[in-house]
């Protein structure tokens, strides 16, 4: 298969230059549903483009027979955040502009609707609870798509949008009418893999094939993945409540796929492969030998989000004697030691700090350095 492949534009520079990401395409035989796959979000999170350029290269061998549907594929989806520097670091987490997360901007139906008079979900279930699934479904599509272009018409307005407005109306219309959105990121730190899922989603965790998710038990809705999937669960509670329970083939993800600054292969291999898995497994692609066969077997280890443990500095110092990345830890245990030194006429102290839980340690900082008060490390506790 050969894409079509298409460059948009996101920004316009003081220079003249132009800012703009570039979408291939990827059309099947035969129609049917639609994945949308993006990397790079956060600047310094870069191995889900080596991901993308495997699955470009993969997909292009491919006759399109095997593929049902579309698949549409967005690598350095923020050029701007993947071209933020400091020194010899990759930053580009936050617009260096307004300080937000590139990852907290993203329009949701139900907290953006551009005016009171729109209808509600609790209102749409209501005068749809008894039109079948398939009508259901068009007209929810309908009202989003709807209510997001009379958004992105504020742009032509002469008091105009800050570029995180203008940026996110770009990306999201690219999955508006996708089933499967799925984001690659990698931790700005030190990282395990894992993935991100919604309740009610856990079922097709199995199919990414990696041992940890963070189940989403809390969420604002201005996540990328959020955004596009929290409306269509939001609408799933609403007909549940009128006693017609349906769940959508809508399905979000987020793949942290390793650490930042770094392509690890090893984390790159385990995303093709699970992403493979999963489009296989969700009727789109025709691959021999898939889906594998340990599919079946998988044993996925969900962790809400609401009990990770983050662990800060209670003074500054120097870490040393940390656990090691993807260990088990229990209550009690020792989980790092600060070398604290001071300016008080007095020999530097050696300081053990003991886990409060246990659980598994699946993120740590970069630095050794910190002041007091800063990120040391995060603990995912309480198993499901």
């Amino acid at each position: 298969m050969i894409p079509d492949i298409e460059s948009l534009d996101i920004a316009h520079l003081a220079s003249g230059d132009t800012l703009a990401i570039q979408v291939y395409k990827f059309q099947g035989a035969t129609s049917g549903k639609k994945a949308y796959l993006q990397a790079n979000l956060h600047g310094a999170e870069l191995s889900g483009n080596a991901v993308i350029y495997q699955l470009i290269q993969f997909l292009c061998d491919l006759d399109s027979s095997q593929l049902q549907g579309e698949i549409w594929l967005v690598p350095t989806c923020n050029p701007l955040a993947t071209n933020q520097r400091s020194h010899h670091y990759a930053s580009g987490r936050y617009n260096p502009y307004t300080g937000i997360d590139w990852n907290r901007i993203f329009w949701d139906y139900e907290t953006e609707r551009q005016s009171p008079d729109q209808i509600s979900l609790a209102e749409f279930a209501h005068a749809q609870v008894n039109q079948t699934s398939q009508q259901l479904e068009t007209h929810f599509s309908q009202l989003l798509n709807d209510c997001f272009q009379e958004n992105v018409k504020t742009e032509t307005k002469a008091s105009g949008l800050p570029f995180e407005e203008r940026y996110r109306y770009r990306l999201q219309s690219l999955c508006l009418d996708a089933n499967y959105v799925l984001d690659l990121h990698s931790s700005t730190n030190q990282s395990i893999d894992y993935l991100y899922c919604f309740q009610g989603r856990e079922h097709s965790a199995k199919y990414f094939l990696l041992n940890t998710a963070i189940l989403l038990d809390t969420y604002d809705g201005d996540a990328f993945d959020e955004a596009f999937l929290k409306p269509w669960l939001s609408l799933e509670t609403e007909l549940a409540k009128l006693g017609r329970p349906l769940q959508f083939e809508r399905e979000a993800w987020t793949l942290e796929l390793g650490s930042g600054m770094q392509i690890n292969p090893d984390s790159v291999y385990r995303g093709v492969r699970g992403i493979k898995n999963y489009l296989v497994s969700k009727g789109m692609l025709d691959l021999n030998r898939f889906p594998l066969i340990q599919t079946a077997s998988r044993t996925v280890q969900f962790f809400p989000k609401s009990k990770a443990q983050k662990y800060y500095a209670k003074q500054g110092g120097m870490l040393q004697s940390r656990v090691l990345l993807g260990t088990w830890v229990t209550s009690g245990q020792l989980l790092y030691q600060l070398l604290v030194f001071n300016r008080d006429r007095e020999l530097p102290q050696l300081v053990d700090i003991h886990t409060e839980d246990s659980g598994l340690v699946y993120d740590l900082s970069s630095n050794a350095s910190v002041n007091q008060g800063e990120y040391i490390l995060e603990i995912l506790t309480h198993p499901q």
